[in-house]
């Protein structure tokens, strides 16, 4: 945490170890992740090259049982075996055609008869097996074809393409295979090729039949470990984030451990680093800004914007929340009143206090102080309270609360539902309104327990006549789950998120029927 302005080098140790000690876990669970990603590819590669080939070997199996069949017949006149080949071909779902052929010459087709066609055995792997890109009926289609002969003769049955196109697709979804065939090959477009296949990126495996003469290859692309990693480690990968990250601040702790964090928080609000960002909240209905809250941030001169939840718990501790708070206040009513023309009537500034504000009656003063920036009417305070530290009803803050109605400052229970004294809030003081906890409005559409507690608190706040405001709201589900349920005001990441003044500025003037900016302003804006 940034507690003091003098910063170590760079690149020193200092700087460097703590980033060390958090990527450490990540690097080293990433390697493990890894190697067992790889070797589980390969074995499913293999597993994958292996069912492909058993496939491809049952729909030779038909073939070669189809054209030992016919062999017998090869020689005969091609009148006479006609109806046996097209027998064959009805009889095997596999087989496409089956054919005669007598000395190196094909005589006889199941599809045309008397046929007249040399037959290269060249063109066979072991003379047995050709993967051939079509022929005369189905030019540029795959066929395998298949051989068997006894002396000159012999029987020749082909099959389709497609249905090895249908393995290699169906059997090996997100894999890149391939059936080779002497010095042919096919992928899984159906296209037949010359020469070797590319070797997979990933977990390439070549598988080679045991009984006909072709081989399948098998692999992934270059992405896949990635991709399996991140659909099936997200948990681990994000635990070890967090537990490199936890390990990474510790370390940095322990290093900056002699700094005093009173005094960078002094220093900083001496320095007043501590800015007002508004996050907008909108009416039911037509959505439009009612008003928006005030939250806390740190702009360190170097290290940048702070997140609140590194310093706040800390100043709550330290009772330091109190005088920022009220320099917080400070500054956004010196931003916001000289532009009060852009806000409309009753716009709600909501401003987060602690049990430690409601120990003396100094929140009257800065409360009077702010609204006094504005003229009568357009701004209306929302004080939200916390439940960080417990606020004891005692006689000072009875009449705190009792003197902050009655200024008309409202009063806004936070986080409702996530703390230990919400219903006593409800009972001890003068509520408002209760703001709906963004973990349950993020069950919407999710978790049924939590649900239903979220409608349980929108009927406990119509049962006792309060506003309702859902935080944390970031999809348009939830959004129009909550106005179908009566929530009168929304806050989250749908709407908008967080800004610094000009941001909230320049979104104002840019409603239909805002009033301009004067254009001495925007670039003071735009500056600040």
């Amino acid at each position: 945490m940034p507690f003091t302005a003098r910063r170590p080098a760079r690149w020193s140790w200092r700087t460097l170890l703590p980033w060390a000690v958090a990527v450490l876990p990540l690097l080293c669970g990433l390697a493990v992740m890894r190697w067992q990603t790889e070797h589980e590819l390969q074995a499913s590669s293999r597993a994958t090259a292996t069912e492909v080939s058993e496939h491809i070997e049952t729909i030779l199996a038909s073939l070669s049982a189809a054209a030992n069949q016919l062999l017998p017949k090869a020689g005969q006149p091609c009148a006479e075996v006609q109806l046996a080949l097209r027998v064959e071909v009805t009889r095997n779902a596999f087989v496409r055609s089956t054919n005669l052929f007598d000395h190196d010459n094909l005589y006889c087709s199941s599809l045309f008869g008397d046929f007249d066609e040399p037959v290269q055995v060249n063109d066979y792997t072991d003379g047995q097996l050709w993967l051939m890109d079509g022929n005369s009926v189905t030019p540029g289609q795959a066929l395998l074809v298949y051989r068997a002969s006894q002396g000159s003769r012999g029987a020749i049955t082909t099959v389709d393409g497609r249905h090895l196109q249908s393995a290699l697709r169906l059997i090996g979804k997100g894999e890149a295979l391939q059936i080779q065939v002497g010095k042919h090959w096919m992928g899984e477009d159906g296209v037949v090729r010359d020469g070797t296949p590319p070797v997979a990126a990933n977990a390439p495996v070549s598988v080679a039949s045991s009984r006909y003469p072709f081989s399948v290859h098998s692999g992934y692309p270059a992405d896949k470990v990635g991709a399996v990693l991140r659909a099936r480690y997200p948990a681990l990968l994000s635990l070890l984030l967090l537990l490199g990250a936890f390990a990474g601040a510790v370390c940095h702790w322990q290093i900056r451990r002699a700094n005093s964090p009173r005094a960078e928080l002094d220093r900083a609000l001496q320095a007043n680093e501590f800015l007002p960002y508004f996050q907008p909240v909108v009416r039911k209905g037509d959505y439009r800004w009612a008003g928006v809250e005030v939250l806390m941030r740190w702009r360190h001169p170097s290290e940048g914007l702070v997140r609140p939840d590194l310093f706040i718990p800390y100043a709550e501790h330290s009772g330091q929340i109190v005088a920022m708070t009220r320099a917080l206040m400070l500054n956004t009513a010196q931003g916001l009143a000289p532009h009060a023309a852009l806000l409309e009537d009753g716009f709600h500034v909501g401003i987060n206090i602690t049990a430690d504000h409601c120990r003396d009656l100094g929140l009257l003063d800065d409360c009077q102080a702010f609204l006094a920036h504005f003229p009568p009417g357009r701004v209306v305070l929302t004080l939200e309270l916390t439940e960080r530290k417990l606020i004891e009803p005692t006689p000072v803050t009875l009449e705190l609360f009792e003197k902050l109605n009655a200024m008309g400052v409202m009063i806004a229970l936070d986080d409702f539902g996530t703390g230990q004294s919400s219903l006593n809030y409800l009972r001890q003081f003068k509520i408002d309104y209760l703001k709906i906890d963004q973990s349950f409005v993020a069950m919407i559409g999710g978790d049924a327990l939590s649900q239903h507690i979220l409608d349980s608190i929108i009927e406990l706040s119509g049962k006792l006549a309060l506003g309702i405001v859902a935080e944390g709201v970031e999809t348009e589900v939830q959004r129009d789950y909550l106005a179908r349920h009566g929530v009168g005001f929304q806050q989250g990441y749908l709407f908008a998120r967080p800004m610094p003044l000009a941001e909230l500025l320049l979104a104002l003037a840019s409603r239909p029927g805002s009033p301009r900016l004067p254009q001495a302003a925007a670039p003071e804006i735009m500056r600040g």
